[in-house]
């Protein structure tokens, strides 16, 4: 009797087997796509994780010590209260980290859905990597995890690569 080579839907999402075969594995883009795609997120990760931080230590200074972050106005890199801050001269260093953290992680959600597009994972995990960039330390270890996992992907099935 002839073997069917027909694929069949495998519950896992994003996979097709053959009929008594390995699950194939279906990427949104190639290889050399993805690992990009990867490298983009892992910048990204770490980028904004370091904002991240920097963003909790403007928060302990101002509502922990009633103060703002001001470069310049009479010395390199000051704390003074959020009255006299303003009027100081200088760059408020608290306003920049705030808004330069919300651009990144503009960007970084971005990379964050080029990535999970590219690798048609679950939604849910898509989620988890968002909130990497809003709960401080979170987004280093999610980016080893998510990195790692890729990479096994990657690795698991070079029969996927070609997509083109």
């Amino acid at each position: 009797m002839p073997t069917v080579t027909e694929p069949v839907l495998d519950p896992t999402a994003g996979t097709a087997r053959p009929k008594g075969g390995k699950p194939k594995r279906r990427f949104g883009g190639t290889h050399a796509q993805i690992r990009s795609a990867l490298t983009f997120y892992k910048v990204l990760a770490y980028a904004t994780g370091v904002m991240l931080l920097l963003v909790v230590v403007e928060m302990v200074a101002k509502y922990g010590f009633d103060s703002e972050i001001v470069a310049g106005g009479g010395a390199f890199l000051q704390f003074l209260p959020t009255v006299v801050a303003e009027t100081a001269g200088g760059v408020n260093l608290s306003t920049a980290v705030l808004i330069i953290h919300g651009w990144l992680y503009v960007v970084y959600l971005i990379a964050d859905f080029r990535l999970w597009q590219l690798m048609r994972w679950p939604f849910g995990r898509f989620v988890l990597i968002a909130l990497g960039g809003v709960v401080p330390l979170l987004s280093f270890f999610v980016e080893k995890r998510i990195h790692r996992q890729a990479e096994e992907d990657l690795a698991a099935h070079p029969e996927a690569a070609p997509r083109y």
